[in-house]
């Protein structure tokens, strides 16, 4: 069996170069929105450079993080080629070692940086993007006003029975909605009324519809000053149900979900996310993988390019291949844990296929 120094040796070379190339990213992405923030403020003299600087910094943590696998993919096939180059990994065989004895330290610190991601890291990206989007949205009045629409769609469950709402604005934390219309059903699934209203105001217990036209099956249109909406719904849960699923930290999502659940609204985004923070130990494990099943052939066969950028290739199609999971998961054609963790199941067992063919014949 492979040494413990030998183990640590190899580990610390690993996280050594993680580490670095994930500072690179995360300074990259400061930078880029840095320069997207000035752009945006610089029409608005009240909005200082400190204040860009400091809403850039506490975007960084979570747009890095979307970037830790390749992260992980670079790291392996830049340590694994400068162990090769340094005939460090040569010396290794000859002494008996095989080529999974010197992949299980990569292994296992790439395992353990995803477990310290999502149960660290992430809460801690996630906080800071929630407190950036509340202080874009005190800057610019919408948060994330570069998009065009801006209107909201909610879906509860009331006293009354299912109501689907729509606006075609939202501010003060979602509470306050323009131009609103609403569509109601019974409780067995029957039309009940639409309700067409100038404004919306989230009350306790119920929606105040201001300027409201009600429309009922059979019955001419009402119009009413003032029309009380029965709902759930409490400004803090509309908050956080309304939320973006990468901004949720890892360990709220479970309740999240249920609360939105409960509140008739579609959770389909947060049970994705979920199994996707939960697949990513395995999603680094597979990087580390496949970036074995080509950089180790750099001295024995040649082409450093062709190697290279094969690896690099194979990275980025597994990432795709996530990306489109995660599409048709957030879609429901595929069920969230089928979306999560499919790709790092076929890229681990790939990778290791291509070992076992290429070490073990």
């Amino acid at each position: 069996m492979i040494g413990a120094t030998l183990s640590l040796y190899f580990a610390k070379r690993f996280l050594k170069t993680i580490l670095a190339i994930f500072v690179t990213i995360f300074c990259l992405m400061f930078v880029i929105g840095f320069v997207e923030l000035l752009r945006r403020t610089r029409d608005n003299p009240d909005v200082g450079t400190g204040m860009v600087a400091l809403m850039s910094i506490m975007r960084a943590p979570n747009a890095a993080e979307s970037i830790l696998p390749f992260a992980v993919l670079f790291a392996a096939m830049a340590t694994f080629v400068d162990l090769t180059r340094k005939l460090e990994l040569v010396v290794a065989r000859a002494a008996g070692v095989s080529v999974w004895q010197f992949l299980a330290p990569p292994v296992v610190v790439a395992f353990l940086l995803g477990v310290f991601s999502v149960g660290f890291y992430n809460p801690i990206s996630a906080t800071l993007k929630q407190r950036s989007d509340e202080l874009e949205f005190q800057l610019f009045g919408v948060a994330g006003s570069v998009r065009l629409d801006h209107s909201l769609w909610l879906r509860e469950h009331g006293v009354d029975g299912l109501a689907i709402i729509h606006a075609m604005n939202a501010a003060q934390g979602l509470t306050s909605l323009d131009s609103v219309s609403v569509d109601s059903y019974a409780p067995d699934g029957s039309f009940l009324e639409r309700i067409e209203a100038t404004h919306g105001q989230l009350l306790p217990g119920a929606w105040l519809l201001t300027g409201a036209r009600v429309t009922m099956p059979g019955e001419a249109t009402a119009a009413y000053d003032n029309y009380l909406l029965a709902t759930d719904l409490t400004p803090e849960e509309l908050a956080k149900t309304t939320a973006p699923p990468q901004g949720v930290p890892f360990w709220g999502l479970p309740g999240l979900t249920e609360q939105t659940l409960a509140a008739g609204l579609d959770a389909r985004g947060y049970m994705l996310q979920f199994q996707r923070l939960l697949a990513r130990p395995l999603l680094l494990v597979a990087m580390v993988l496949v970036a074995a099943s080509f950089s180790l052939r750099f001295f024995r066969f040649g082409g450093v390019a062709r190697t290279l950028a094969g690896g690099v290739a194979a990275g980025f199609v597994l990432y795709i291949v996530t990306e489109v999971f995660s599409d048709l998961g957030g879609a429901g054609t595929i069920s969230p844990s089928l979306a999560a963790w499919s790709p790092a199941l076929v890229g681990s067992m790939l990778g290791t296929l291509s070992l076992l063919h290429s070490e073990d014949g």
